[in-house]
């Protein structure tokens, strides 16, 4: 557990950024196979540029979807409608390749080779190898490091105003960035926050910086941690006209930092947005943040990261690793065995996707998830505190019986 002193910075960026653009884009074909398939299998990416987006991948599904009118739906709701901005929805060419499942990956995912009683059992496979990471820290109510929270808290502000035509200069493109001085895990102020906000080429420098000062970081941040020590940095290369696909090439996955903890907590290196529940990649960061949160809202660690490990074809994760940093309650060994034990959560593409419903989302959609961040949104099922009066009577019983 850190006692020292010490600063941390996480950036955010706007639904406009062209790496977010295309993370939508893939989601938002995600939800509309799922909604007439919810067993479509799905892996797509986006590609942005000057009126250009490249939708590529494979999809194995009995739905039918119109992938230019589902991408010209999403650019509108972004603010992508004027031709001026060399990216919009009139001006745009839309090129799909978009093929079929490979039979390879299917044949691991649809039938796991393991089974209970010594013959072979239908049950998802993971549809890949790797490992996936969930984290969760008591500094916010939402279990959230503080740098990441108020950085999404930023950019999402920036495109409210933008679209609720407070002002008329600002533009689809944006940044955020906040640096944190904490006393061990207890946010004591805010030392740093930069803004870059794109910007229509007639607005005065300082008309800029005080609207973004004034009805931006003020109705953001709260005003104890902000201090004469603070340090605003409005747009600081002095201009940003030129953004969005225009001024630069957008992918989906390029923003997997922004998508989870703002490099507060490891991570396993695969993306989100465009795959289907069936990919751990996904569906496994969903189980493992909801076991971290849960862990330190059951009073177990003030801090926790957890790791799931998998292998393709293959159900259940291989390793599961607990690190509490110091500020744990309980043995983390015995964590990691109950973890691994436990069946309130069966730790499964399967058990996770029947767990949080990944298939018949219900009062959210993935796209939702596209843009400030995976987590800590209450309405996702995997910010669910659920768990926790099973861990606090598990971990009770065995905490008296060892006494």
């Amino acid at each position: 557990m850190k006692t020292r002193n010490h600063r941390f910075t996480s950036e955010s960026v706007t639904e406009g950024h062209p790496d977010k653009v295309a993370d939508q884009i893939s989601d938002a074909i995600l939800d509309a196979h799922l909604k007439g398939d919810p067993q479509a299998r799905v892996a797509v990416e986006t590609t942005v540029k000057t009126n250009l987006v490249v939708l590529v991948g494979e999809v194995t599904s009995k739905n039918y979807v119109d992938y230019v009118g589902v991408t010209r739906h999403v650019l509108e709701h972004i603010g992508y409608t004027d031709p001026s901005l060399g990216f919009s929805v009139q001006e745009n060419m839309y090129v799909v390749n978009i093929q079929h499942q490979s039979e390879d990956i299917a044949l691991g995912v649809d039938r796991s080779l393991e089974s209970k009683s010594g013959e072979l059992e239908d049950e998802l496979g993971a549809g890949d190898q790797g490992m996936m990471f969930g984290y969760a820290v008591d500094e916010t109510e939402n279990y959230m490091p503080l740098t990441i929270e108020l950085s999404h808290a930023l950019t999402k502000r920036l495109s409210e105003v933008r679209k609720q035509k407070l002002v008329d200069f600002l533009r689809p493109d944006g940044k955020a960035q906040v640096t944190v001085v904490y006393d061990g895990l207890t946010p004591i102020e805010v030392e740093h926050v930069v803004v870059s906000a794109q910007h229509s080429p007639d607005v005065h420098e300082n008309t800029l910086r005080e609207f973004i000062v004034e009805e931006v970081i003020k109705k953001v941040i709260p005003s104890e941690l902000l201090t004469d020590r603070t340090h605003f940095h409005i747009n600081p290369t002095g201009r940003f006209v030129t953004g969005g696909p225009n001024g630069d090439s957008g992918l989906t996955g390029r923003k997997i930092i922004v998508d989870t903890y703002g490099s507060r907590a490891p991570h396993g290196g695969g993306s989100f947005s465009g795959k289907d529940p069936t990919k751990v990649d996904r569906s496994a960061t969903y189980a493992a943040r909801y076991l971290a949160k849960n862990i330190v809202a059951a009073g177990l660690a003030r801090e926790a990261l957890i790791q799931l490990a998998y292998v393709i074809g293959e159900a259940k994760p291989v390793s599961i690793y607990v690190d509490t940093f110091g500020t744990g309650n309980v043995d983390e060994g015995e964590l990691e065995r109950y973890l691994m034990e436990q069946d309130y959560i069966e730790l499964t593409p399967k058990g996770i996707i029947d767990k949080f419903g990944l298939q018949h989302p219900e009062g959210w959609n993935y796209l939702d998830t596209a843009a400030y961040g995976h987590f800590g949104k209450p309405h996702f099922p995997w910010e669910q505190l659920d768990m926790v009066p099973i861990l606090q009577e598990y971990f009770s019983v065995n905490a008296c019986t060892n006494c």
